[in-house]
Protein backbone atom coordinates (compact mmCIF):
# COMPACT_ATOMS: atom_id res chain seq x y z
CA UNK A 1 0.00 0.00 0.00
CA UNK A 2 1.09 3.53 -0.75
CA UNK A 3 -0.06 6.17 1.73
CA UNK A 4 0.44 9.92 1.36
CA UNK A 5 0.03 12.69 3.92
CA UNK A 6 -0.04 16.37 2.93
CA UNK A 7 -0.87 19.62 4.67
CA UNK A 8 -2.40 21.47 1.72
CA UNK A 9 -2.86 24.83 3.47
CA UNK A 10 -6.23 25.38 1.78
CA UNK A 11 -7.54 22.87 -0.74
CA UNK A 12 -9.47 25.46 -2.75
CA UNK A 13 -6.37 27.56 -3.25
CA UNK A 14 -4.42 24.45 -4.22
CA UNK A 15 -7.03 23.49 -6.81
CA UNK A 16 -7.08 27.00 -8.23
CA UNK A 17 -3.32 26.82 -8.72
CA UNK A 18 -3.63 23.50 -10.56
CA UNK A 19 -1.55 21.75 -7.89
CA UNK A 20 -4.07 19.02 -7.01
CA UNK A 21 -4.31 16.92 -10.18
CA UNK A 22 -1.10 14.93 -9.61
CA UNK A 23 -2.79 13.09 -6.73
CA UNK A 24 -5.01 11.27 -9.20
CA UNK A 25 -1.98 9.73 -10.94
CA UNK A 26 0.32 9.09 -7.98
CA UNK A 27 -0.74 5.49 -7.34
CA UNK A 28 -1.75 6.07 -3.74
CA UNK A 29 -4.21 3.82 -1.92
CA UNK A 30 -4.72 6.42 0.83
CA UNK A 31 -4.25 10.18 0.97
CA UNK A 32 -4.60 12.11 4.22
CA UNK A 33 -4.91 15.87 3.72
CA UNK A 34 -4.68 18.41 6.53
CA UNK A 35 -5.54 22.11 6.87
CA UNK A 36 -8.18 21.70 4.16
CA UNK A 37 -10.03 24.90 5.15
CA UNK A 38 -13.29 23.92 3.46
CA UNK A 39 -16.64 22.43 4.37
CA UNK A 40 -17.96 19.46 2.32
CA UNK A 41 -20.06 21.69 0.06
CA UNK A 42 -17.00 23.88 -0.59
CA UNK A 43 -14.69 21.12 -1.82
CA UNK A 44 -13.52 21.85 -5.37
CA UNK A 45 -14.77 19.63 -8.20
CA UNK A 46 -11.20 18.48 -8.78
CA UNK A 47 -11.39 16.36 -5.60
CA UNK A 48 -14.01 14.06 -7.14
CA UNK A 49 -12.15 14.08 -10.44
CA UNK A 50 -9.18 12.40 -8.74
CA UNK A 51 -11.12 9.13 -8.91
CA UNK A 52 -10.81 7.79 -5.38
CA UNK A 53 -13.56 5.39 -4.29
CA UNK A 54 -14.03 6.67 -0.73
CA UNK A 55 -13.93 10.11 0.85
CA UNK A 56 -14.12 11.06 4.54
CA UNK A 57 -13.99 14.56 5.94
CA UNK A 58 -13.90 16.20 9.33
CA UNK A 59 -14.25 19.98 8.87
CA UNK A 60 -13.78 22.59 11.56
CA UNK A 61 -16.86 24.42 12.84
CA UNK A 62 -15.05 27.69 12.19
CA UNK A 63 -15.19 28.65 8.50
CA UNK A 64 -11.96 28.58 6.52
CA UNK A 65 -9.97 26.93 9.31
CA UNK A 66 -8.19 23.63 9.90
CA UNK A 67 -10.03 20.47 8.78
CA UNK A 68 -8.90 17.05 7.54
CA UNK A 69 -9.91 15.08 4.46
CA UNK A 70 -9.14 11.49 3.50
CA UNK A 71 -9.25 9.96 0.02
CA UNK A 72 -8.91 6.19 -0.25
CA UNK A 73 -9.38 3.23 -2.56
CA UNK A 74 -10.36 0.86 0.25
CA UNK A 75 -13.28 0.94 2.63
CA UNK A 76 -12.90 1.52 6.36
CA UNK A 77 -15.02 2.38 9.34
CA UNK A 78 -14.61 6.08 10.12
CA UNK A 79 -14.61 7.83 13.48
CA UNK A 80 -14.23 11.62 13.70
CA UNK A 81 -14.84 12.04 17.42
CA UNK A 82 -11.88 10.49 19.20
CA UNK A 83 -11.82 13.30 21.76
CA UNK A 84 -15.59 14.04 21.67
CA UNK A 85 -14.78 17.75 21.38
CA UNK A 86 -13.06 17.99 18.00
CA UNK A 87 -14.62 21.30 16.94
CA UNK A 88 -11.43 22.17 15.06
CA UNK A 89 -11.68 19.24 12.63
CA UNK A 90 -8.37 17.64 13.47
CA UNK A 91 -8.84 13.86 13.44
CA UNK A 92 -10.15 11.12 11.18
CA UNK A 93 -9.68 7.58 12.50
CA UNK A 94 -9.99 4.72 10.01
CA UNK A 95 -10.51 1.11 11.12
CA UNK A 96 -9.94 -1.85 8.80
CA UNK A 97 -8.82 -5.39 9.59
CA UNK A 98 -6.79 -5.04 12.80
CA UNK A 99 -5.44 -1.61 11.88
CA UNK A 100 -6.27 1.88 13.08
CA UNK A 101 -5.08 4.53 10.64
CA UNK A 102 -5.26 8.19 11.65
CA UNK A 103 -5.19 11.33 9.52
CA UNK A 104 -4.41 14.17 11.96
CA UNK A 105 -3.72 17.88 11.90
CA UNK A 106 -2.06 18.48 15.27
CA UNK A 107 -2.44 21.94 16.83
CA UNK A 108 0.09 24.73 16.40
CA UNK A 109 1.27 26.31 19.65
CA UNK A 110 2.88 29.48 18.33
CA UNK A 111 0.09 31.97 19.03
CA UNK A 112 0.52 31.97 22.82
CA UNK A 113 0.46 30.05 26.09
CA UNK A 114 -3.20 29.07 25.77
CA UNK A 115 -2.71 27.42 22.39
CA UNK A 116 0.49 25.72 23.54
CA UNK A 117 -1.43 24.26 26.49
CA UNK A 118 -4.16 23.10 24.07
CA UNK A 119 -1.52 21.48 21.87
CA UNK A 120 0.11 19.64 24.77
CA UNK A 121 -3.27 18.43 26.03
CA UNK A 122 -4.09 17.16 22.54
CA UNK A 123 -0.72 15.38 22.41
CA UNK A 124 -1.28 13.72 25.80
CA UNK A 125 -4.79 12.54 24.95
CA UNK A 126 -3.73 11.16 21.60
CA UNK A 127 -0.76 9.23 22.97
CA UNK A 128 -2.91 7.77 25.73
CA UNK A 129 -5.48 6.71 23.13
CA UNK A 130 -3.06 4.96 20.78
CA UNK A 131 -1.24 3.25 23.67
CA UNK A 132 -4.63 1.86 24.70
CA UNK A 133 -5.20 0.61 21.15
CA UNK A 134 -1.88 -1.23 21.03
CA UNK A 135 -2.58 -2.82 24.42
CA UNK A 136 -5.81 -4.11 22.88
CA UNK A 137 -3.74 -5.72 20.11
CA UNK A 138 -4.42 -3.16 17.39
CA UNK A 139 -1.79 -2.03 14.88
CA UNK A 140 -1.55 1.75 14.61
CA UNK A 141 -0.50 4.08 11.80
CA UNK A 142 -0.84 7.82 12.06
CA UNK A 143 0.08 10.54 9.64
CA UNK A 144 -0.15 14.28 9.48
CA UNK A 145 1.30 17.62 10.38
CA UNK A 146 2.53 17.04 13.94
CA UNK A 147 3.73 20.67 14.20
CA UNK A 148 6.94 19.70 16.01
CA UNK A 149 10.43 18.93 14.73
CA UNK A 150 11.71 16.11 16.90
CA UNK A 151 15.51 16.47 16.88
CA UNK A 152 18.18 18.97 15.83
CA UNK A 153 18.56 17.10 12.55
CA UNK A 154 14.90 17.79 11.75
CA UNK A 155 15.24 21.53 11.17
CA UNK A 156 17.78 23.74 9.47
CA UNK A 157 18.35 26.17 12.35
CA UNK A 158 17.80 24.39 15.67
CA UNK A 159 19.75 26.83 17.84
CA UNK A 160 17.73 29.84 16.66
CA UNK A 161 14.45 28.02 17.32
CA UNK A 162 14.98 26.52 20.78
CA UNK A 163 12.43 28.93 22.27
CA UNK A 164 9.92 28.70 19.41
CA UNK A 165 6.84 26.47 19.58
CA UNK A 166 7.46 23.59 17.26
CA UNK A 167 10.89 22.94 18.78
CA UNK A 168 10.33 23.62 22.47
CA UNK A 169 11.79 21.11 24.95
CA UNK A 170 8.27 20.24 26.19
CA UNK A 171 7.09 19.44 22.65
CA UNK A 172 10.18 17.43 21.79
CA UNK A 173 9.86 15.54 25.10
CA UNK A 174 6.40 14.39 24.02
CA UNK A 175 7.91 12.99 20.83
CA UNK A 176 10.53 11.20 22.92
CA UNK A 177 7.69 9.72 24.97
CA UNK A 178 5.92 8.68 21.77
CA UNK A 179 9.01 6.79 20.61
CA UNK A 180 9.59 5.22 24.03
CA UNK A 181 6.03 3.92 23.87
CA UNK A 182 7.05 1.91 20.79
CA UNK A 183 5.89 4.16 17.96
CA UNK A 184 8.33 4.51 15.08
CA UNK A 185 9.12 7.47 12.83
CA UNK A 186 9.09 5.68 9.47
CA UNK A 187 11.20 8.29 7.70
CA UNK A 188 14.07 7.77 10.14
CA UNK A 189 13.50 4.00 10.07
CA UNK A 190 14.23 3.91 6.33
CA UNK A 191 16.59 6.89 5.96
CA UNK A 192 18.63 6.92 9.16
CA UNK A 193 20.25 10.26 10.02
CA UNK A 194 20.03 11.76 6.55
CA UNK A 195 20.31 15.55 6.78
CA UNK A 196 18.65 18.51 5.07
CA UNK A 197 15.32 16.74 4.41
CA UNK A 198 12.36 18.87 5.42
CA UNK A 199 8.60 18.98 4.88
CA UNK A 200 7.76 22.60 5.72
CA UNK A 201 9.30 25.93 4.81
CA UNK A 202 8.23 29.44 5.77
CA UNK A 203 6.92 31.61 2.96
CA UNK A 204 9.37 34.27 4.16
CA UNK A 205 12.97 34.98 3.08
CA UNK A 206 13.06 32.41 0.22
CA UNK A 207 13.15 29.66 2.85
CA UNK A 208 12.16 26.87 0.46
CA UNK A 209 14.58 27.91 -2.27
CA UNK A 210 17.33 27.95 0.36
CA UNK A 211 16.05 24.76 2.04
CA UNK A 212 15.73 26.44 5.42
CA UNK A 213 13.00 24.10 6.58
CA UNK A 214 11.54 21.90 9.28
CA UNK A 215 10.50 18.22 9.16
CA UNK A 216 7.16 18.35 10.98
CA UNK A 217 5.04 15.99 8.81
CA UNK A 218 5.28 12.31 9.66
CA UNK A 219 4.10 8.75 9.31
CA UNK A 220 4.41 6.91 12.63
CA UNK A 221 3.64 3.21 13.10
CA UNK A 222 3.32 0.85 16.03
CA UNK A 223 6.31 -1.41 16.55
CA UNK A 224 4.59 -4.52 15.25
CA UNK A 225 4.46 -3.03 11.74
CA UNK A 226 8.15 -2.11 11.49
CA UNK A 227 9.13 -5.11 9.38
CA UNK A 228 6.37 -4.32 6.89
CA UNK A 229 7.68 -0.86 5.93
CA UNK A 230 9.05 -0.84 2.37
CA UNK A 231 9.92 2.84 2.03
CA UNK A 232 9.29 6.29 3.51
CA UNK A 233 10.19 9.57 1.86
CA UNK A 234 9.32 13.23 1.26
CA UNK A 235 8.06 14.54 -2.08
CA UNK A 236 9.88 17.84 -1.68
CA UNK A 237 9.58 18.76 -5.36
CA UNK A 238 5.76 19.00 -5.07
CA UNK A 239 4.68 22.62 -4.70
CA UNK A 240 1.40 24.43 -4.05
CA UNK A 241 1.58 24.45 -0.26
CA UNK A 242 4.19 25.49 2.28
CA UNK A 243 4.33 21.77 3.17
CA UNK A 244 5.58 18.89 1.04
CA UNK A 245 3.73 15.56 0.92
CA UNK A 246 5.24 12.64 2.85
CA UNK A 247 4.88 9.02 1.77
CA UNK A 248 4.78 5.61 3.42
CA UNK A 249 4.96 2.39 1.41
CA UNK A 250 3.98 -0.56 3.58
CA UNK A 251 3.01 -4.18 3.02
CA UNK A 252 -0.30 -4.71 4.79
Amino acid sequence: MKLISWNVNGIRALANKGELAWLGDCGADFIGLQEVKARPEQLPKQVNDLGFKFLAQNPAKRAGYSGVLTLANFKSQVNNSMFNDDDEGRVIEHSFDNIRLFNIYFPNGQSGDERLAYKMDFYAKFLSYIKKLTKEGKSVIFCGDVNTAHKHIDLARPKQNENVSGFLPIERAWMDELCKAGFIDTFRLKNGDIKDKYSWWSYRANARANNVGWRIDYFFISQDLSSKVKDAYILDSITGSDHAPVVLEIDL
